[in-house]
């Protein structure tokens, strides 16, 4: 037996959403979550957003330089992906810009949660019985078919 995919590619280029009540309100329930925490730069979670722009041990200065120029802009990126993944978690269709903006917002959603779950590359998700756990396999289940629906 086949299942269908959550996610697929229409004939009119656009993006079909088979998606439950509880997927789909998990999405827009976590976004604005996501977004409350930009607006404080120091929360541990958010490492994985904002990475070193000159590695870890590149110069504190040019550090602090490219943090005042693009930090606002960064967040308001992130700002803008999370509230189109709000907004649209109960549509049916998507166009391939906002199909885009879900795979850049499941990949925000999926970097938090796994930075505050400390996971590595060794953690097995499918056998868990942590809610936690089981939504950071969900993201990336979700955006690997969208990854999936956009090169299709």
């Amino acid at each position: 037996m086949m299942f269908r995919r959550p996610i697929r590619r229409t004939r009119s280029g656009t993006y079909q959403l088979n998606l439950g009540p509880g997927e789909r309100g998990l999405l827009a329930a976590l976004a604005p979550q996501l977004r409350d925490l930009l607006s404080d730069p120091d929360q541990p979670g958010l490492r994985r957003l904002f990475p070193p722009a000159y590695g870890d041990e590149g110069d504190a200065e040019y550090e602090e330089e490219y943090r005042r120029f693009m930090h606002d802009d960064l967040v308001a990126r992130h700002e803008a992906a999370l509230d189109v993944l709000a907004e649209t978690a109960n549509a049916n269709e998507l166009d391939a810009e906002q199909m885009e903006t879900w795979m850049r917002a499941l990949n925000q959603l999926r970097l938090v949660l796994g930075t505050r779950l400390d996971v590595t590359e060794d953690d097995d998700f499918t056998n868990t019985e942590d809610p936690d756990r089981q939504v950071y396999y969900l993201l990336g289940y979700l955006q690997e078919c969208v990854v999936e629906a956009l090169s299709s």
